[in-house]
């Protein structure tokens, strides 16, 4: 039996992986498209919307369709779309160049709706297996993520450094090999039963719910302030604060990923007062978003874009670990839309800063601003661009306020036991 539980962890693990190398690899290779293909900043950002928006309508179909599925078949097989979209999303640009963009959507399409799945499908699933602390597993749980997203980031950009941006489908190729792996280890896993709402009359009395929507909310803005940052930090660093790919990657991006693994790490051994970690890490992030948008110097930008990922890192596992905690009932269904305000947080977030970007470019008053201070527009569109960032993490701060406050009223109520 533990060898069972084992290999089923391993497996939600190993899909955490998979859901963190397509999430990263297009921020790396941003520039290496617009430097290839021409594409634009507001296309190259509208690539992280498609991903998230199609996750977000696999979540939202899932809320209400799950008992219609085989949710056992969806869990083991959504790996091989993964790798399906990983080729389309390869193969396209290269034989094709002129439909270029058309084949980096079809394929982020194709493994984004594979993400939704496994995305609403694994936390419920190590929220099953029975623990003495919960909210520790799904911690860890979501941590795999982060150093899966760190090992994307460091494995990609050092494959584009010693083999070239032209060879990037080769990278696909490479790290389709993930997945597969993923693939594997489900075929022999047993699912338990999630037991998904069959009452729609149910899922009607839970919307209601005004916690849920407070969850969904807060969700939004930590799946904002923590995406937008990670889907940028790259193209940022290279660009605004003018520090090389390769070191601004490294030192950056991955930096960004190592901090956000260090944060849901250190809360899943030694976490507790879930509400407090979410207002100070709110707080932390708004900070940084500040720091990294006005600072001249490059070291301290990189390092506040970095920091980043530690004051983010518990505001989506976290608010998950809230909502089950309040919404003790709401099984897959809660789940399911509670990853669907993350995921559109996380579109929503990171197209803004390409919009603000390109209408910066464009725009004569702030060339003529980028000039007087000595940047070039591209870098002065980029740092307003993170000040309207900056904007998601700062109204999280009054969200996870009044969750907190309602957290310490039902510990003063229940004992020290009834807190979060």
């Amino acid at each position: 039996m533990e060898n069972k539980i084992k290999r089923l962890k391993l497996s939600c693990y190993s899909a955490n992986v998979a859901m963190a190398i397509v999430g990263n690899i297009s921020p790396i290779l941003f520039i290496t498209f617009r430097n290839l293909y021409g594409i634009s900043y507001s296309l190259l950002g509208l690539l992280v919307v498609i991903n998230f928006v199609t996750q977000l309508f696999v979540d939202l179909t899932f809320s209400f369709f799950s008992h219609k599925l085989n949710i056992p078949k969806v869990v083991k097989f959504s790996p091989l779309i993964t790798i399906l979209g990983m080729i389309i999303f390869a193969v396209v640009p290269v034989l094709m160049p002129s439909y270029a963009y058309a084949g980096l959507v079809v394929g982020t399409i194709v493994f984004s709706a594979a993400c939704g799945f496994n995305e609403v499908l694994t936390s419920p699933i190590i929220a099953s297996i029975p623990s003495d602390d919960p909210d520790k597993e799904m911690s860890k749980h979501h941590s795999v993520y982060a150093w899966g997203s760190v090992g994307a980031i460091l494995f990609g950009t050092l494959f584009l450094m010693l083999f070239g941006e032209e060879n990037w489908y080769i990278l696909m190729f490479l790290l389709a090999l993930e997945p597969l792996f993923s693939f594997i280890l489900f075929l022999g896993a047993e699912i338990p039963n999630l037991q998904p709402d069959e009452k729609i009359s149910g899922v009607f009395k839970i919307l209601k719910n005004p916690t849920l929507w407070i969850s969904v909310t807060a969700i939004f803005l930590g799946g904002a302030a923590e995406c937008t940052m990670a889907q940028w930090s790259s193209g940022y660093i290279e660009k605004a604060l003018q520090i090389p790919k390769v070191w601004g990657d490294i030192f950056g991006v991955a930096l960004f990923g190592v901090m956000l693994g260090l944060g849901r790490s250190l809360y899943a051994k030694y976490g507790r007062n879930i509400t407090k970690v979410l207002l100070w890490g709110s707080i932390g992030a708004t900070l940084c978003y500040l720091v990294a948008a006005l600072s001249d110097i490059a070291f301290i930008g990189l390092f506040a874009c970095a920091f980043t990922g530690f004051c983010t890192s518990m505001l989506w596992p976290g608010n998950l670990v809230v909502a089950s905690d309040r919404i003790p009932n709401g099984g897959v269904f809660v789940f399911a839309l509670m990853a669907s305000g993350g995921d559109l947080g996380a579109s929503v977030g990171p197209q803004l800063i390409g919009v603000v970007t390109d209408v910066a470019m464009a725009n004569s008053k702030i060339i003529s601003l980028a000039h007087k201070m000595g940047l070039a527009p591209e870098q002065l569109g980029m740092k307003l661009g993170m000040l309207i960032g900056m904007l998601f993490p700062l109204a999280a701060i009054f969200v996870f306020c009044h969750i907190h406050k309602k957290a310490l009223r039902k510990k003063c109520f229940f004992g020290a036991d009834g807190g979060t």
